[in-house]
């Protein structure tokens, strides 16, 4: 499944890095910080325990056990006070709460028994000498405090990852829900322009960023694209208009010739072949001027609901006696109601065009269908024969202007460009396919068809 659209962004995915950058930063940190804590607590216990233990010491050679007794039993009370241990040469405790501990020594570690005058069991680290009458001295803290202290920095440290990770990831989906609003601007732009809607420029925000500045360079683009466009087409308009003026005064007067000659058969053959080739280049020349309106995007102006399905039904009745006088069967399957938004004399000519070169371009017995339904999106219109079908490194060029695939068959290879331009304007998907054997085009409207 793939993440939403919103955490695919390029500035989603470098707020995340530099959040995933941030939060190896702060725990390294933190980690640093737990370390350094904690030796500095335990080298302050260690100098605490040292300290008394030598403050003690001073004690017993002052004033003997009795003095040191008293001492540890003055000393052992109090928020802050440590553990003591006074322990006689049997091991047995005479003051202090810690527990018996033997023969040891030095740096050691006990569990006091709650036996003490403080009654709370507790892992204690101690200091423990052996006094010159044989009497063993202990002095002990904590050291649960220590790992009180550490918890409470590490779960601080915790906190603070957290906060960051969840500050960075919204920061992330802020800046990139920024992104995509503007990048969806520009989207729908060129969309608008795709259709036909050349006027259309991308808004700027202001802000005067590397997105402003790529909608200036592509708006300066979009005029330039215009003019070059605008120049081309009063350029094409200008010249199919000023052929097609003296070829009509061309048609007319081979036409008044043919009336008026009395010359031999084969001269009147000649100029009839001439009011033939007259009448293809003007006829391509219409043709052009028809696709170059349609690309233009002119006609989407008298889009209007209308049903196809009486458009084919009225198209195949037209079609049907001709394709049949010449020996192929045209057939339908058409749906009922199907109606769609766009123009009706345009896609009346759409499948026109579609229905006439499966005829020129099939062979007599050939049988055509036209079917037409209903889709979920919209309608579906497709025009199918069995004859020779269209090898498949053709069937991407065959909506290519002026393209043949058999160069003696009638025409001049702009039928089915007209078909494009057309299905283009409505925002169809056409495609050709194997109709094993045959041709099949296709049509889909994904507009969606109305009630």
């Amino acid at each position: 499944m793939r993440p939403p659209r919103l955490l695919r962004t390029a500035s989603f995915r470098l707020a995340a890095a530099y959040t995933l950058l941030f939060a190896v930063s702060v725990a390294a940190l933190g980690a640093f910080v737990l370390v350094t804590t904690r030796s500095a607590l335990e080298q302050q216990m260690t100098s605490r325990l040292e300290t008394e233990m030598s403050d003690l010491e001073s004690e017993f050679r002052s004033a003997g056990i009795g003095r040191l007794i008293a001492v540890v039993r003055e000393r052992g009370h109090g928020a802050r006070a440590l553990d003591y241990l006074v322990q006689d040469p049997t091991d047995r405790r005479i003051a202090g709460d810690l527990p018996p501990i033997g023969d040891r020594t030095g740096w050691t570690e006990v569990v006091s028994d709650g036996s003490g005058e403080h009654g709370d069991r507790e892992r204690v680290r101690v200091l423990a000498k052996r006094l010159p009458d044989g009497t063993l001295l202990a002095v002990g803290e904590d050291a649960g405090r220590i790992e009180e202290a550490t918890e409470a920095i590490a779960n601080a440290l915790w906190a603070a990852l957290g906060l960051t990770v969840l500050l960075g990831i919204a920061g992330g989906l802020v800046l990139s829900a920024g992104f995509l609003r503007r990048i969806d601007m520009i989207v729908r732009t060129a969309d608008a322009i795709v259709d036909g809607h050349l006027e259309q420029r991308i808004p700027e925000s202001g802000t005067r960023d590397d997105l402003d500045h790529l909608a200036q360079t592509l708006n300066r683009m979009l005029d330039r694209i215009a003019e070059l466009m605008a120049g081309m087409r009063q350029v094409s308009n200008a010249a199919a208009h000023e052929l097609r003026t003296p070829l009509t005064r061309l048609r007319q007067n081979l036409e008044s010739a043919l009336a008026e000659t009395r010359s031999t058969e084969p001269t009147q053959g000649a100029i009839q072949r001439a009011l033939a080739e007259t009448d293809a280049i003007l006829e391509t020349f219409a043709a052009l001027l028809r696709i170059a309106q349609i690309e233009a995007g002119t006609r989407r102006a008298g889009f209007r609901p209308f049903d196809l399905a009486d458009v084919a039904e009225t198209i195949v009745e037209a079609f049907a006696a001709p394709i049949e006088d010449q020996g192929r069967a045209l057939v339908s399957s058409i749906g009922k109601g199907i109606r769609i938004r766009g123009d009706r004399e345009l896609l009346t000519q759409l499948l026109a065009n579609l229905v006439e070169n499966a005829s020129r371009h099939t062979p007599k017995g050939t049988r055509i269908e036209v079917s037409l339904s209903a889709t979920q999106t919209g309608a579906l219109l497709v025009v199918a024969d069995d004859g020779p079908g269209v090898p498949a490194a053709e069937r991407k060029r065959i909506f290519d202007r002026f393209h043949r695939l058999d160069r003696a068959a009638e025409g001049v290879g702009l039928g089915l460009s007209l078909v494009k331009a057309i299905a283009d304007l409505h925002g169809a998907q056409i495609r050709v396919d194997d109709n094993a054997p045959g041709l099949r085009v296709i049509v889909e409207f994904g507009g969606g068809a109305e009630a």
